[in-house]
């Protein structure tokens, strides 16, 4: 037993692509751990995010959005939220109050009658809808599941941000602080840089490209320099010429403004001076074969 009384314990976000659970947990942590994009399954491991404070402890599993797998990456991503669900003492479901119930809503609900933990439901989106529509909205989600908690939220506008967090830590079991207080994700330094140069690429390009690129850290060393400068070296891979194309864009344009931002989100990250080499490379096809699934940190033995 804690003799400090603390609780704390793991929760899963869960729910279908493009919900607001990256959001959702970046707006509690009060901090970016999670890339965010207005492109559907975003989010392709569980990205570990601690929130710590005086009553505890929560350790946020942010899932990949369940969806149905068209590939052997979106095997591996649904397969990881669904095996994630088994591992917590609690399980947020997020839904998006303008997305009428749907196909992926029952997925998920046959998901979540197979397992016995607690499940809140978190109706995100809450600032851009009716209230009068809400009621009707949550009943359809009622009368399917039942739910320990219901709690109405806007990620973006942090509204009821805490009555979520007060309800966690009512359901959690009283024990230690896994990890020292001033860490906001078990990632390492590599995965959240390679995520930042994937946001920045999401946010800028449109169509096929957001699924068909991947971001590997090659080299990543702090160079001796009088301002300890980070070099870090990335390639970028896509599944064909004419996506590189896209991604370097005219004149190199492309290329230029996402190392820009990037590198000013990296240098806040690591609180130094960076110098990012970007390189895109074609790989075909790399989605659906195993080894450069592997290589790129995607992995069935999770």
């Amino acid at each position: 037993m804690a003799h400090d009384k603390t609780r704390s314990g793991f929760v899963a976000l869960i729910g279908r692509p493009n919900v607001g659970k990256s959001t959702l947990m970046n707006a509690i942590i009060g901090q970016k751990v999670a890339i965010m994009s207005n492109k559907p399954q975003t989010t392709r491991n569980r990205i570990q995010g601690v929130y710590t404070d005086d009553t505890g402890q929560i350790i946020f599993l942010d899932t990949p959005g369940i969806h149905k797998p068209k590939s052997r990456l979106g095997d591996y991503m649904v397969k990881t939220a669904l095996t994630t669900l088994k591992e917590v003492d609690l399980i947020c479901w997020v839904v998006d109050a303008e997305q009428p119930f749907g196909a992926g809503d029952a997925y998920i609900i046959d998901a979540l009658k197979q397992v016995d933990t607690p499940v809140f439901l978190l109706v995100n989106k809450i600032d851009r809808t009716r209230p009068d529509a809400l009621l009707p909205f949550i009943d359809r989600y009622r009368h399917a599941l039942s739910f320990a908690e219901v709690i109405p939220i806007s990620a973006l506008q942090e509204t009821n941000l805490r009555t979520v967090v007060e309800q966690i830590y009512a359901r959690l079991p009283e024990g230690p602080k896994y990890y020292p207080e001033e860490m906001v994700t078990d990632h390492p330094e590599q995965f959240i840089v390679a995520e930042l140069i994937r946001e920045k690429i999401l946010f800028k390009t449109h169509e096929e490209i957001p699924h068909s690129i991947a971001v590997v850290i090659e080299d990543m060393e702090r160079r001796d320099d009088r301002r300890g400068t980070v070099y870090v070296r990335a390639t970028v891979f896509t599944e064909r010429p004419s996506q590189k194309g896209i991604i370097i864009g005219k004149q190199g344009q492309m290329l230029k403004d996402v190392g820009r931002e990037a590198r000013q989100d990296v240098e806040r990250l690591l609180g130094s001076p960076v110098y990012l080499d970007l390189w895109v490379k074609v790989k075909q096809n790399w989605r659906n074969e195993a080894r450069v699934l592997q290589q790129l940190g995607f992995s069935d033995r999770d």
